[in-house]
């Protein structure tokens, strides 16, 4: 049985992790907060540009060589995985959520004879996967940003399509976790090379009112400059979707460390009352029944 010194030493240091993490859940909340505000203003920018590709894209005359961007490669047989998470823990399972699906994708993919390359953005799935994926991964970039912007982005989109430029992948996917509230977020995987777009009408404009629209150059010379930046823009989604989900996460894991931490401080002051209470009224009978022997 731990002494009173033992357990007295133990709330102690219980207590001192109770403070970091009602501290860390604070913190949580207020990024939270922000993050949350950049990833709801970015979902109807990317979903216009979404809609206004597809509307481009059925305007397209019969027979016009699409971008490859939006037609591929004509081929499926290596996936690039674009794994996107946090570069710190304590944020329960919102890397390990992301990590696992990947897994399951990869050994999916693997399954149907596919040749599967992974590229990391965030340094725990790097971390995660490296020992058992080694050999598929082609690149880590570099540690997110204190306030992540549409440049970050940007870079990450420079090193994926320079790849598909020189032909080596034919599909690419982008695995996050899309922010639902601070205590759900759902692992979603988006296939960003070839482009899938909603289907439009070509008569169909952005708010869904028939109409007839001339475009101004071509089509086709829209869509190419169009459709890497639209890939820069869904990429910067994602992220922040991420970074809102990952404090949502966080926020979420220390308020159950600090509720549990509180229970445990409970449960060991009751112990230790108990001992003391114990050690004195051993003390007490050893003093009678000394006194009694005299």
């Amino acid at each position: 049985m731990p002494s009173l010194k033992d357990l007295k030493n133990r709330i102690k240091s219980i207590k001192s992790t109770q403070k970091i993490t009602k501290a860390q859940k604070m913190v949580a909340a207020s990024k939270l907060r922000r993050a949350q505000e950049q990833a709801v203003a970015a979902r109807p920018y990317s979903e216009a540009m979404e809609r206004l590709l597809a509307s481009l894209a059925a305007s397209v005359p019969e027979g016009t060589e699409a971008p490859r961007l939006m037609s591929g490669s004509g081929k499926s047989d290596t996936h690039l995985i674009v794994v996107a998470t946090g570069d710190r823990g304590l944020c329960g399972a919102f890397n390990s959520s992301i990590v696992r699906a990947t897994k399951r994708k990869v050994r999916e993919l693997q399954g149907q004879g596919k040749t599967v390359q992974l590229y990391f953005v965030g340094r725990k799935g790097y971390d995660q996967m490296k020992l058992e994926f080694g050999s598929l991964i082609v690149g880590q970039h570099a540690a997110l940003p204190r306030k992540l912007g549409y440049t970050y982005a940007e870079e990450i989109v420079k090193f994926v399509t320079h790849r598909f430029e020189e032909g080596k992948f034919d599909v690419a996917h982008m695995v996050y976790n899309q922010f639902k509230s601070a205590i759900s977020q759902v692992v979603t995987f988006q296939q960003i090379i070839p482009l899938t777009l909603p289907e439009k009408t070509a008569s169909s404009d952005l708010t869904g009112i028939q109409g007839y629209y001339e475009y101004e150059p071509e089509e086709e010379e829209i869509l190419a400059d169009l459709l890497p930046r639209n890939l820069a823009v869904q990429t910067y989604r994602a992220l922040l979707e991420n970074a809102a989900s990952e404090q949502g996460a966080r926020m979420t894991a220390m308020d159950n460390a600090t509720r549990n931490a509180g229970d445990m401080i409970k449960k060991l002051n009751l112990k230790y009352n108990r001992t003391r209470q114990a050690a004195i009224t051993k003390e007490l009978i050893e003093i009678i029944s000394g006194a009694e022997a005299v």
